[in-house]
């Protein structure tokens, strides 16, 4: 597939948001020392980056101001669920931020938690489900892209909550969200580089023969299926070499999880606050990276028949 790097954006952005809703809520509830004037800056953070998120994803539409109509479909596509979802998820966050603000308390507070929670985890799904429900792309329909989604959301919003208590000075927080992030960071690499071994070891279930009708026993394509580029080759194949997505997967696998990990494990047993700050610095390109080579490396069937792109 070509990655729009407006979907790039998009994803990367808003999972690290939810991510950092997701770590508040949980700190919250568990009774660890949030202040309010921390929770603030977190939501305000989170919401910063869920609206570029959201006018990024405006990048890839053919008509923005038909952007609209996506929620029409809400029945039967994942997409729609998703349109309908984030502004939710936005609203929830804004309701929460607000409560805090006025210095509401009893149980509003909670529940404002407890729902940033659930909307989170059902946008994580809606947004997996877009890809993990196309059969035809075996890259994608395969447990690990909602796996994937959540835990490089939960690193990611863990990093940037730890940047952030450091640098507001919650050690007693930082204390928490350190170790869990190098935790949590180090299992979303076990489960990357597990659908990673995975995909690279697929066999397209198609063949060269299915994909033109063609039944002779030994077909060789001299060329791609027309004599010009076309939406086709343009839309699902990124043309870029073996070689340069090697270089890519590499910068995910290193800049999105081995050396924010190490400087998570810097942090906590230094108590450097540059660390977390640089953890989020080097993860942020990594998580660009990650997005990318996932829509990358998806095999487009139609491939098939446009093997050859000049």
């Amino acid at each position: 597939m070509n990655p729009a790097f407006s979907v790039v954006f998009f994803t990367a952005l808003i999972g690290m948001a939810q991510g950092l809703v997701v770590v508040v809520a949980l700190a919250s509830l568990a009774g660890a020392s949030v202040s309010p004037g921390f929770a603030s800056t977190a939501l305000i953070v989170a919401e910063i980056l869920l609206v570029i998120g959201l006018g990024a994803s405006f990048g890839h539409l053919g008509r923005p101001e038909r952007a609209w109509r996506a929620a029409m479909m809400w029945r039967t596509s994942w997409l729609s669920r998703e349109v309908i979802v984030l502004p939710a998820f936005i609203g929830v966050v804004a309701l929460w931020w607000l409560a805090l603000r006025s210095g509401a308390s009893g149980p509003w507070l909670p529940l404002l938690a407890i729902l940033a929670i659930g909307v989170a985890a059902l946008l994580w799904y809606c947004t997996a489900m877009i890809y993990a429900c196309l059969r035809f792309i075996q890259e994608w329909a395969q447990p690990l892209t909602l796996v994937n989604f959540v835990m490089l959301g939960l690193s990611s919003g863990l990093v940037l909550a730890s940047a952030l208590a450091a640098w507001r000075g919650e050690q007693a927080l930082l204390q928490a969200t350190g170790p869990t992030g190098l935790v949590v960071t180090l299992v979303a690499l076990a489960t990357r580089l597990l659908a990673l071994r995975r995909n690279a070891a697929l066999k397209p279930k198609s063949n060269l023969q299915s994909a033109t009708g063609i039944r002779a026993d030994r077909l060789v394509q001299k060329s791609m299926g027309m004599s010009a580029g076309s939406f086709n080759t343009r839309e699902f194949f990124h043309g870029a070499t073996l070689a340069a997505l090697k270089q890519v997967k590499a910068a995910l696998i290193v800049l999105g999880f081995v050396l924010p990990a190490l400087l998570l494990a810097w942090g906590v047993f230094s108590g450097s606050s540059l660390a977390f700050a640089a953890a989020v610095l080097v993860q942020a390109p990594g998580l660009l990276a990650d997005r990318w080579f996932f829509f990358a490396q998806a095999r487009h069937p139609q491939n098939l028949y446009y093997q050859v792109v000049s």
